[in-house]
């Protein structure tokens, strides 16, 4: 059995891992960790919680030490990307674990906090930053940061990184850091156009796959319901009452919508029946994310409504059922929502990417209808008729919106609705690991 000693890492952080209890590394870290501490560029592909930042990380810290560089003015030493804010925290939170030795400093840059905090906390450079792109490109712009003194960037669930709503910041950003640099890409999927995309800002690059891409975990069973568009929401509610049959004692339930008001609006249809649940999404404040998540790995608020904001790397311990309530966009995001459950059950002694122990052996997957998208056009025209959520004044609504809700009512303007069953939320049970 290969341990973190035999792949060639250095005392400090060989302390660090055994403060953690960790000792035997997982595949993904087997594989990558001697091809970075070599200094070679590396494209690595497994499964949300194998391991994938501790496969960038540990090596990455036995790098910057033996460099023994001074930390740049304004700018940082090794630069991590990551597409949420979640995300981004956890693995500076991991960073610091890990470079607990080292001696190394570790700072997190995200979007919905105090820009000026960030520059205060920038001024002096830092060895390690992880950050979001719109954050660290607000930085540059005001002149607070730099890039000039990168040697390590990573990109942390690559494929999300470089899909279309991130491709031209990291364009950008990849400009502004020097050529010579140390790439490193790390996600749970990565196709092919994708592949070949991030091929463009690797040199020779190492690829390492431990699962084939855009597979979920065996260990999870997925069961499927066949219901009307129109009846989801009512099924979901049975669900949640216990008045339909589940598989497995419903600990915490994490739902997950296409968009932001879908979220929104199953939150406040649930909490009409009673059942308690906080949304999370792109439009929640940073300490509303926050208290939401909190409040859900507490079990103080059991039901998460979620857009696919959480489905990336997001550490949520003890999820016992997943709810696909709609079809994500991007075929690939089903396997990260799905792995919100079904985090590898890895052996004690195995460093996790959040670090958590080992989860309850009960996983439970669902699908959405199959039958299409919906109906865009009642959905954009229920929305603008709806008062803003969470407002407790309720104001009353803009002018847009009072041109909608005619519309709306009379059902102008609304695709027809779909005919015959449709595929719907679904859940199941998983089996132990074996």
């Amino acid at each position: 059995m290969t341990t973190f000693t035999e792949l060639g890492l250095s005392q400090p952080v060989l302390q660090a891992l055994d403060l953690k209890g960790y000792s035997v590394p997982t595949p993904i870290q087997q594989q990558a960790i001697p091809a970075v501490l070599a200094g070679r560029d590396l494209m690595g592909i497994a499964q949300t919680g194998t391991g994938k930042t501790a496969a960038f990380m540990l090596p990455s810290i036995d790098n910057l030490r033996e460099a023994e560089r001074q930390t740049p003015f304004k700018s940082c030493r090794m630069l991590v990307l990551a597409p949420t804010r979640e995300l981004a925290g956890q693995i500076a939170q991991s960073a610091k674990d890990y470079g607990a030795m080292a001696g190394l400093k570790v700072q997190s840059i995200v979007g919905g906090t105090s820009v000026n905090k960030d520059r205060n906390k920038l001024h002096r450079g830092t060895d390690i930053l992880v950050a979001t792109p719109g954050r660290l490109l607000d930085l540059i712009d005001q002149k607070a940061f730099a890039l000039n003194g990168v040697e390590i960037l990573v990109l942390d669930e690559a494929d999300q990184m470089l899909d279309l709503g991130f491709i031209h910041a990291l364009r950008r950003i990849s400009q502004l850091v020097p050529k010579e640099r140390q790439t490193l890409f790390f996600s749970a999927t990565m196709p092919k156009s994708i592949k070949d995309l991030a091929g463009q800002y690797c040199h020779d690059p190492v690829f390492v796959s431990v699962t084939p891409e855009s597979t979920t975990a065996e260990r999870i069973e997925q069961y499927l319901f066949m219901v009307q568009q129109d009846e989801k929401q009512t099924l979901l509610e049975m669900i949640l009452k216990r008045r339909h049959p589940i598989p497995g004692e419903m600990e915490r339930v994490l739902i997950f919508t296409r968009t932001k008001h879908g979220a929104d609006r199953v939150v406040k249809k649930l909490a009409q029946i009673g059942v308690a649940a906080n949304a999370i999404h792109g439009n929640k404040s940073q300490p509303q994310r926050e208290r939401a998540l909190d409040e859900f790995r507490r079990a103080k608020t059991p039901v998460l409504v979620a857009t696919d904001v959480a489905a990336r790397g997001i550490d949520i311990p003890g999820v016992s059922h997943v709810i696909n309530f709609e079809l994500p966009n991007v075929p690939e995001q089903y396997v990260h929502r799905l792995l919100r459950r079904g985090r590898a059950r890895l052996s004690q002694g195995h460093p996790q990417d959040d670090g958590c122990g080992v989860h309850p052996p009960r996983p439970a997957a669902q699908f959405p209808r199959r039958g299409g998208r919906g109906r865009p056009d009642q959905a954009r025209a229920q929305a603008a008729a709806r008062p803003p959520q969470g407002d407790p004044a309720r104001r009353p609504p803009s002018r847009q919106r009072r041109r909608a809700r005619p519309q709306a009512e009379s059902g102008q303007g609304q695709a027809p609705r779909a005919q015959g069953p449709s595929r719907a939320a679904a859940a199941g049970r998983g089996r132990p690991a074996g």
